[in-house]
């Protein structure tokens, strides 16, 4: 199976202002702007000036991608254009980006071809990258992901690629659209009597013919999205404190009980650790869930740790499983 890398909430979903972290010369009148010299300070500290809003523009790891397309940018250079097209189709590209290698090591060589006027980073790249990058053109920096905040994380994220691109009122829109989707699926779970309905969402991976398991808790960017629908996470762990993930086995899951078990697997039927690898397995055919049949396949497509696009997605997705 390949492992979707990551290269290495419980907010409001109201729309996230940036208060100071980012200014424009020139302010738009009732549309995105489009020109206009425009002063940043990224996740990192770090100030990026701009001369105006960047078009030329190239995504190092997924969920800026998916921002950048959300905003009606379309990037010149993209990592893993393949990986992000299976894993990502919440915010399709519409445009055939260069390919500037993995997301944890993008082609320098690529990236310096493209001539782009600004280059978005996340904190996970190593910054002996970022260092090589910025002889190459603006990089811009945001956090990858925040345990404690995942949901005004993904937002200020969001926020600071607009105003980079000139795209505020794109944005504005966006973070409408997704608040509009968790509204919706938070009524359709009440009115069904799901509401407070205990889901563990996990997805797996096989190395050496051992099944692990990644709980996505209660602080990971799934489960302040379950939180917002009016879910309980039935995981008990933190999880680390930018993804708010654990790890576990088959084992791990017998303390759950009865809960509603989501995952994603990918769009091949080889990387489904629990439909194929567990099929067997004494421990998962024991566990009440299993037996109950509240293990729910999410559709492919859907990037765990994407923007509002893919968490739009993945709303609509978990409350059509419930709801059957």
């Amino acid at each position: 199976m390949k492992r979707p890398l990551i290269t290495a909430f419980a907010a409001t979903v109201a729309a996230v202002v940036l208060a100071g972290c980012g200014t424009t010369e020139t302010a738009s009148t009732g549309s995105d702007a489009t020109s206009g010299r425009i002063a940043l300070t990224d996740a990192t500290g770090t100030k990026v000036t701009l001369d105006g809003p960047a078009k030329k523009v190239v995504g190092t790891e997924w969920n800026v991608v998916e921002n950048l397309v959300s905003l009606g940018v379309e990037p010149v250079g993209v990592a893993d254009v393949k990986g992000y097209q299976e894993w990502n189709s919440a915010a399709e590209l519409k445009n055939d980006p260069k390919d500037i290698g993995t997301r944890g090591e993008p082609s320098m060589d690529t990236i310096a071809s493209l001539a782009p006027d600004l280059v978005v980073a996340t904190t996970d790249l190593p910054s002996s990258a970022v260092k090589q990058l910025r002889k190459i053109a603006p990089v811009l920096e945001v956090r990858s992901a925040d345990a404690s905040d995942q949901l005004g994380q993904m937002n200020e994220n969001l926020d600071l690629i607009a105003e980079a691109t000139g795209k505020e009122r794109r944005a504005d829109v966006v973070r409408k659209q997704f608040t509009a989707k968790l509204t919706a699926g938070r009524k359709a779970l009440r009115d069904a009597g799901l509401d407070g309905t205990a889901v563990a969402f996990a997805d797996g991976y096989v190395t050496s013919n051992q099944v692990t398991i990644r709980p996505y808790t209660r602080r990971s960017l799934i489960g302040a999205v379950n939180e917002e629908l009016g879910l309980k996470n039935a995981w008990k762990a933190k999880g680390d404190k930018n993804y708010g993930l654990g790890s576990t086995d088959v084992e791990g899951l017998t303390g759950l009980g009865d809960v509603q078990f989501a995952y994603i697997a990918g769009e091949q039927d080889s990387r489904d650790p629990f439909a194929k690898d567990l099929a067997a397995n004494r421990t998962w055919k024991s566990l009440p869930f299993v037996k109950a049949g509240d293990v729910h396949r999410l559709p492919d497509g859907i990037w765990m740790f994407g923007g509002p696009a893919s968490m739009g997605a993945y709303a609509d997705a978990v409350v059509d499983a419930l709801e059957k």
